[in-house]
């Protein structure tokens, strides 16, 4: 997929619109990076009502582009910006079916009294432009209506293929204004997507967008492909793979569509996992009835074998500085997770919560360790590195295999359903109460949530 050509968090600076000068196609520029502008009551952003009409075009006939006229693709952005916000469950948006389209030239000066009168407390609306050359430009203005001022404004130049990048970047700058955390709707999912009966489920490597669209299988299904995760600059997923028996793992390239084999063994493999500096892949291997996890270089090399205590110890994640990796291991009697150094020293149980602790990731920000939790259902749940304060996120019958977005607020996992052994992927919040299911065409298990993409 092509790139952002021009990604733009841009000050719309407080001066006479273009379209008020002569000659000007009447849409406003983008100009210098920064945010302006205060919101109305920080601390109850949550419960604000944010209306989010179809974003204006430039001309009075829509140009059409290469992926539909610029009418239609202002319609298509504001309804994407809108199931972003809806889905997130931390806003209360308005989408453009129940909103008039503003004119271009409310774009910038937008009538306050009319949104007020509609109850609306934040204004998102904007313009998509058609560019000479094939591209178009999105516009992105998010006002405070009580204030009546501007709070953040943006633009992006792309390709007109990329225009839902444009709504997922604008979703993210409101996202990231009013709730101060780091983004996430720019982001891709890759997942194992399953198909046919329990006993012969085929299992393929596949990706899509954070909201679902754009989804395209990498593999083919000739091979069973498990437990993908993003390479650290986004580039690469490393996935495991058994072809008749044969345990693989693979480095698959995102830009060429070609894969590289990393590691062929004789024994079993399990759960591959990038350091975050993208140097070093963990691994386990089963030898002889004994798991143990190993390391080795990225780009291929000697591996080096990092516990060797009788039992299965599988399933690192490394924590954000590299410093340490958490895993499971079954060494005290029953699946627990343990905590060591880098380089194998150190280990130690964190887990004390009766039951069985599975499947650990450490969180991005580096601050908690998201977990499955079994003791009767699989649940997935949260501590902090110490194994302390446990909190549960969701429970159902079998959730399990957490991932976090990046900005280390939101997590996804699969959940199996009870009788029928249907998986779908679904996403909770840190505070458990907003969960939803995320749409893919067939059954799917094992996420991995990628980087904000550049």
């Amino acid at each position: 997929m092509s790139r952002l050509l021009i990604a733009l968090v841009a000050l719309f600076a407080a001066q006479p619109a273009l379209s008020q000068q002569a000659g000007t196609t009447g849409v406003p520029q983008p100009e210098e990076t920064g945010l302006t502008g205060s919101v109305s009551d920080d601390a109850d952003w949550q419960n604000q009502i944010i209306a989010v009409p179809a974003f204006a075009t430039n001309a009075d006939v829509p140009t059409q582009t290469s992926a539909g006229s610029t009418s239609a693709l202002g319609l298509a952005v504001s309804n994407v910006i809108f199931g972003d916000l809806k889905n997130n469950g931390l806003f209360k948006p308005v989408g453009p079916g129940s909103l008039p389209r503003p004119a271009l030239s409310q774009v910038q000066a937008p009538d306050y009294g009319s949104w007020q009168s509609r109850s609306a407390d934040m204004l998102l609306q904007g313009y998509v432009r058609a560019e000479p050359g094939g591209n178009i430009t999105v516009g992105c203005y998010l006002y405070d209506v009580a204030l009546g001022q501007r709070v953040a404004a943006a633009g992006w130049t792309l390709p007109p293929s990329d225009w839902r990048r444009a709504a997922h970047k604008c979703a993210d700058m409101v996202y990231s204004r009013l709730s101060g955390e780091n983004p996430f709707f720019d982001s891709r999912i890759a997942y194992i997507a399953e198909t046919g009966p329990k006993n012969r489920r085929m299992k393929q490597l596949a990706i899509m967008d954070s909201d679902g669209a754009n989804h395209r299988y990498l593999t083919t299904g000739q091979s069973t492909a498990l437990t993908p995760r993003f390479s650290p600059d986004y580039k690469q997923i490393l996935y495991l793979s058994y072809f008749n028996g044969q345990p693989r793992i693979y480095i698959y390239d995102l830009a060429t569509s070609s894969q590289r084999l990393l590691l062929q063994a004789k024994n079993p493999l399990f759960a591959p996992r990038w350091s975050p500096d993208g140097r070093w892949i963990l691994y386990s291997m089963a030898i002889g009835g004994n798991t143990d996890i190993y390391k080795m270089p990225s780009a291929g090399g000697a591996p080096v074998k990092l516990t060797d205590t009788p039992g299965i110890d599988i399933g690192g994640s490394f924590s954000p500085d590299g410093s340490q990796i958490v895993f499971e291991s079954d060494r005290s009697g029953s699946q627990q997770v343990y905590l060591m150094n880098a380089d194998g020293t150190a280990q130690k149980r964190i887990s004390f919560f009766g039951g069985r602790s599975a499947t650990p990731e450490w969180s991005p920000r580096g601050d908690q360790i998201a977990f499955t939790h079994i003791a009767g259902n699989f649940r997935i749940a949260v501590m902090d590195p110490a194994g302390g304060n446990l909190r549960y996120l969701t429970d159902s019958w079998q959730d399990e295999a957490p991932t976090w977005a990046p900005n280390g607020r939101v997590i996804q996992f699969f959940r199996t359903a009870r009788g029928s052994g249907k998986t779908g992927i679904w996403q909770v919040d840190l505070t458990g109460k907003n969960e939803r299911k995320l749409d893919t065409p067939v059954d799917g298990s094992d996420p991995a949530w990628g980087p904000i993409r550049p």
